[in-house]
């Protein structure tokens, strides 16, 4: 009756329906709603405004590496183009369903390659700079004297993130050193990608938008907190909000439902707030952000089948 795919859509769904089922348990589920109802509108209004200009600047973002490989995309087109797949990525489990369709109908002028290398390469700017931006904040702590004090599993959690990234770094370059099949397409991917986010043409460009992307993520987190009741400081934001975003790319859940809310509801407490704070901050994001992505509707309204060129 299912493929394998539908399974797996199931079986995203069933996890994320059995960690928020969970966590509902653990953390006083009925605190936390009255957490969400008592949010200020007008807090989570600017974190609307905030999801929104970074799906804007993301768009930019892509559309500029697109540009270096290739592919010629108006600056509307990539706007409507980035809010349809942010609806499907909201939609689907997965979370990257609406890149590929992304990818897919932008093909025509450069070839499917091109068009799914603009998209990877884009969103993996992006994850670059959260990384950067979490690293260079737990330095800062762990450095200096003062301010919040990281328990162990946190700096350790940090650490082995950060060596995933260096591992998977060296293997590619290792790789990318064979006569191979895969050692060719290693240099392929590669070679583009310094064209396309690298190059001293557009690298202070994709420095800018991927720095800007991540911090209106990071202030669209703050501002929910905020309006269910938290104040984060600086440091919490540039820290804790990161390892709490990052478990969105974990593929388990549907757009990282239940995953990110547990993520919140372990590290409020490093902060001195509640797990039950946390985990209603973390659901009024995710409410939030599909807020956020419905001008795609309108756009899908007004184009019912996005032209693929």
């Amino acid at each position: 009756m299912f493929g394998k795919a539908g399974i797996i859509r199931l079986l995203r769904v069933a996890v994320t329906l059995a960690v928020l089922a969970l966590l509902w348990r653990t953390v006083d589920g009925p605190g936390a709603l009255d957490l969400l109802l008592g949010a200020d509108p007008v807090w989570l209004l600017a974190a609307v405004l905030a999801l929104n200009g970074q799906t804007v600047l993301s768009a930019l973002r892509w559309r500029l590496t697109a540009r270096r490989l290739g592919q010629s995309i108006t600056v509307g087109r990539a706007i409507r183009e980035y809010y349809l797949s942010q609806i499907v990525n909201q939609s689907l489990p997965g979370g990257v369903v609406g890149d590929a369709g992304r990818a897919v109908r932008a093909r025509h002028e450069a070839g499917l390659k091109r068009a799914g290398q603009a998209v990877v390469f884009e969103r993996l700017a992006g994850q670059l700079a959260l990384f950067g931006v979490t690293g260079a904040a737990v330095l800062l702590v762990w450095l200096g004297p003062g301010g919040i004090v990281l328990p162990d599993w946190v700096l350790r959690l940090v650490a082995m993130t950060a060596g995933v990234v260096i591992v998977a770094a060296l293997v590619l370059l290792a790789i990318s050193r064979s006569a191979l099949a895969w050692g060719r397409h290693v240099r392929e991917w590669s070679a583009a990608f310094a064209a396309s986010v690298l190059h001293p043409a557009v690298i202070w460009r994709q420095i800018f938008l991927s720095l800007a992307t991540t911090a209106l993520n990071l202030l669209a987190f703050a501002i929910c907190a905020r309006a269910t009741g938290t104040s984060l400081p600086l440091t919490a934001v540039a820290i804790i909000v990161p390892l709490i975003l990052l478990t969105m790319l974990i593929p388990i859940s549907v757009s990282g439902w239940g995953l990110r809310e547990g993520a919140a509801a372990a590290l409020f407490p490093v902060i001195g707030a509640t797990a039950t704070e946390g985990f209603a901050a973390s659901f009024a994001f995710g409410l939030m952000f599909l807020v956020s992505v419905l001008p795609g509707v309108v756009f899908l309204l007004i184009h019912p089948r996005p032209q693929s060129a």
